[in-house]
């Protein structure tokens, strides 16, 4: 019998979820990237609806992944390495309460690691990255699932997504 571990899942919210589910697909060890939704009052939102910022919720990625391989804590400082933490509900371009950085604790153990990871880190201004308990995850519709592979030569892929790809991983394929 085959056991699942809460510890397996990480849910980050750092900007446009499209971005962030292209970096953690690139790292070993990750099984699942999912788009959706997270951190919000409303009950099965959709992106017309969290992108008005009144929901609540964060454009967020689910990452599935093998613990033995990668653990949370590096998952954790690549979602540092690739937004900034110290803006407030923006990144880039993307403003609003749904792009704000969002760090969401599935248990005691994430708790304990995102908390050791934020006194390591070292920027010019605050952060302001939330710490919240995980309640809720809503999957994005499926023309966001996978947005980068299927559309990298839209330019908001090429000029976003492919520079921060290869800030962290060297030339993208």
């Amino acid at each position: 019998m085959t056991t699942y571990h809460m510890s397996t899942i990480a849910t980050f919210a750092g900007g446009c979820f499209w971005c962030t589910e292209a970096i953690f697909q690139h790292i070993d060890g990750v099984l699942k990237v999912t788009p959706g939704y997270s951190g919000g009052d409303i009950e099965n939102p959709t992106y017309n609806q969290v992108s008005t910022g009144e929901t609540g919720h964060a454009e967020a990625v689910q990452i599935e992944f093998d613990p033995i391989i990668v653990d949370f804590e590096h998952l954790l400082k690549v979602h540092f390495e690739t937004h900034d933490p110290t803006t407030l509900n923006q990144q880039g371009n993307d403003i609003g309460t749904q792009y704000r950085s969002i760090v969401f604790y599935h248990n005691e153990k994430q708790l304990v690691i995102i908390i050791k990871v934020l006194k390591s880190l070292k920027f010019e201004k605050p952060i302001v990255t939330e710490v919240k308990k995980f309640e809720k995850f809503y999957e994005a519709e499926d023309y966001h699932k996978n947005y980068y592979n299927n559309h990298k030569n839209q330019p908001y892929c090429q000029i976003i997504i492919t520079p921060k790809l290869e800030k962290v991983f060297g030339k993208n394929d």
